[in-house]
């Protein structure tokens, strides 16, 4: 038993070891290039957020605050799109080995 905790404890500290030494070197990473179509939705959307951060919600009723805290969720979600890439976080890394250590 001692053995398996030791090894899971080992485990999580190089994963988050791994995690650390990639967000320093990921630095140098040559972003892409947006096309003129993605650049331009780009800017629709950070016009809009400008837009909605401008905007004075002291006098919105509360439904009208909801829809425009889930319009700029969606907003977010589709600049995050246009980065592209895969996220995972530092969780999901460790279920996955964990995981991949149970099936192996």
């Amino acid at each position: 038993m001692k053995k398996l905790i030791y090894t899971l404890v080992l485990v999580f500290t190089l994963v988050v070891s791994v995690d650390t030494v990639y967000a320093a070197s990921n630095k140098d990473k040559v972003k892409t290039e947006l096309t003129a179509a993605q650049q331009i939705e780009l800017k629709r959307i950070t016009d809009r957020v400008e837009e909605i951060k401008a905007m004075d919600k002291s006098e919105l009723s509360k439904d009208e605050r909801k829809a425009l805290k889930k319009e700029l969720k969606e907003l977010k979600q589709q600049a995050r799109a246009m980065g592209g890439g895969v996220y995972l976080s530092v969780g999901a890394i460790i279920i996955i080995i964990l995981v991949l250590i149970l099936i192996l």
